[in-house]
């Protein structure tokens, strides 16, 4: 049973229902593309920035011909009001939506296995049986196991209502979403903070000490000299992380660390096609210049055709 294994897992670690030590505390969007931006010489940045790093592989196997004939249906479809142009929100909003496909991907798997009445929604209670319910028995005596598991059910239980703004105690599409994916959505930034806060924070003293913070990253075994990356994290601990200088990371100076303020890197994208696709410089794109851009356009994040049809319910 997959909560039996994730259990497992974190006892293996040596931890009691810590977030697994090989999964990275810092909640970041990556870049669009792992290709640097070089416009000049190619425009591979651009083509996974609109599509996505997957389905570009899919879309470079098409011909000239099937390129063009799905970007002119794309285009319709990035053209949301449908007045023949597409607007600078419109494709940021796109490239957005491109970017976020792996959690949407996630939260339809899941939900087919949590929504038990298909009423499409996700109880409480649903999530609960589904996640806990073997363990809730009395006939389940591996104590240690079992304590594992009510810590994590209280957990989850602290993040639901969280994610469940209405408080009804059934969540949504998008509550759900926030449930999974906390770190995605504003008004979860604290609970992401506190449950890192109560995975490093050891001794309760509600700050993250040196020897707290290294101790979730590296546990040195029989004597092992500390590699060099650990003496990395040390300086950065004392020289980033730790703001005030005082020794110790509050709740403020964990949010920095681990949900960083970033560059909106879709809004810039979308900004640059538009610079480099828009020739009569109106700040719109009409089918025609897409047309005669399909270069920097079809190898562009804005080509979102692998692993897709436009009769699949992928709206915008």
């Amino acid at each position: 049973m997959l909560l039996r294994l994730l259990v497992s897992s974190f006892l293996l670690a040596g931890t009691s229902f810590a977030v697994p030590t090989k999964e990275k505390r810092v909640h970041r969007h990556g870049d669009l593309s792992d290709h640097p931006h070089k416009d000049a010489s190619d425009f591979l940045y651009d083509h996974e920035a609109f599509l996505g790093k997957e389905d570009a592989k899919t879309f470079d196997q098409l011909t000239p011909e099937e390129s063009k004939e799905r970007l002119a249906k794309i285009i319709g479809r990035i053209d949301v009001d449908k007045d023949g142009f597409v607007t600078h929100s419109e494709l940021h909003y796109w490239i957005k939506h491109r970017q976020r496909r792996y959690i949407e991907e996630n939260v339809n798997k899941h939900w087919r296995e949590y929504d038990k009445n298909q009423d499409d929604k996700i109880s409480w209670e649903e999530y609960k049986n589904t996640t806990y319910g073997y363990y809730q028995g009395e006939e389940f005596d591996d104590v240690e196991e079992k304590a594992t598991y009510k810590a994590m059910l209280t957990r989850d239980q602290r993040r639901f209502q969280e994610a469940d703004r209405d408080h009804d105690g059934i969540a949504t599409r998008e509550e759900f979403t926030a449930f999974l994916h906390p770190e995605e959505f504003d008004h979860m930034r604290g609970l992401v903070v506190q449950e890192t806060m109560d995975d490093i924070d050891k001794n309760g003293d509600g700050k993250v000490d040196i020897d707290e913070y290294i101790g979730d990253m590296f546990a040195p075994e029989n004597g092992e000299k500390e590699p060099d990356w650990v003496l990395t994290e040390r300086q950065h601990f004392h020289q980033i992380r730790d703001g005030n200088k005082n020794g110790y990371l509050e709740a403020t100076e964990v949010a920095q660390w681990v949900l960083p303020t970033e560059v909106d890197h879709a809004d810039n994208e979308a900004k640059h096609l538009i610079h480099e696709t828009d020739t009569n410089k109106d700040g719109l794109l009409s089918l025609s210049e897409v047309m005669d851009q399909a270069e920097v356009i079809s190898l562009s994040t804005i080509t979102d055709y692998g692993g897709m049809t436009l009769a699949e319910h992928d709206e915008l």
